[in-house]
């Protein structure tokens, strides 16, 4: 996986650069500059929300005696979509949103818990029970 990370850093750039010329071209280059800060102080206040409203849910769960593994993915979910919504770009703050909005999370909750599960199956990940 690591060897890809290059790749895939080099076409989420050219894509973006594709983005960027598409919007510009279209709205103009005051419109798409005020757009890309828009999306990232209305990224980042969502996350802000998001987080602070996933980091009670967990403490609640966890006064309650229970795990908060689900609260915990949405927590990385979270993270990680904020830190695309205040990256500049239009797919990343698509994709950004979808992770921190809370109707579509749990599709990426899902992918997540299948990675973490396809790697504790492969002993890549390990972990401990008291």
């Amino acid at each position: 996986m690591r060897k890809w990370i290059p790749v895939i850093i080099a076409l989420i750039s050219v894509a973006e650069f594709w983005a960027y010329v598409e919007v510009g071209e279209r709205l103009g280059v005051g419109k798409t500059i005020f757009l890309t800060l828009a999306t990232s102080i209305i990224g980042g206040l969502m996350m802000q929300f998001e987080g602070r409203k996933v980091m009670v849910d967990a403490k609640a769960q966890m006064s309650g005696g229970q795990v908060p593994g689900r609260m915990m993915l949405d927590g990385i979910c979270v993270f990680a979509g904020g830190i695309m919504l205040l990256a500049p770009g239009f797919i990343t703050d698509i994709v950004g949103f979808t992770m921190v909005f809370p109707l579509t999370r749990p599709i990426y909750r899902l992918l997540l818990m299948k990675w973490i599960g396809k790697k504790i199956k492969e002993g890549k990940i390990t972990f401990f029970r008291r």
